[in-house]
């Protein structure tokens, strides 16, 4: 049934052999070549990825540096604006209560000016009727303008003994 022949064997490693030189250098070289082209392109991949991770981990970080100095600008410029409405506060209390003073201190010099001017309408009221009565006591007419001293005299003298 089965013949072994030297030169069949041969002939069959002899034709592996050559099949396996040629598959070596038109299928495997191109397939490893082609492997090869392919990993490289795929870590070039990961090694971008990578990169663009990396800078989107520091934007990330840039803006969140940056939204946490607004929001200290932020908190910044609300006490600072607290603080000047609060001196503007009390400016605005400290000038009204001075502001109060003086419409007091005028009322008050009003008042003593109207005070004084009655009082001296009243002193020369008096004094005409002191001196009426007196007229008409005595009977005659004395010289009013002495009579008006004498009497503004004893006004004065009485006021001032109160």
């Amino acid at each position: 049934m089965l013949k072994f022949e030297f030169w069949s064997i041969f002939e069959a490693v002899a034709n592996v052999i050559i099949l396996f030189v040629l598959l070596r250098i038109f299928l495997f070289k191109p397939i490893n070549k082609i492997m090869d082209e392919r990993t490289q392109s795929v870590q070039k991949n990961i090694d971008d990825a990578e990169k663009a991770k990396k800078e989107a981990d520091e934007l990330r970080q840039q803006y969140e540096d940056s939204i946490s100095e607004a929001k200290e600008e932020a908190s910044r410029i609300i006490m600072k604006a607290h603080d000047d409405a609060e001196t503007e506060r009390a400016n605005i209390i400290q000038k009204s209560h001075e502001e109060a003073d003086q419409i007091v201190n005028a009322a008050s010099e009003t008042i003593e000016n109207e005070r004084r001017r009655v009082l001296q309408q009243a002193q020369s009221q008096i004094a005409d009727l002191a001196i009426e009565a007196a007229s008409k006591i005595v009977g005659a007419n004395l010289d009013d303008d002495k009579n008006r001293q004498l009497v503004d005299k004893f006004l004065s003298g009485e006021e001032g003994d109160k």
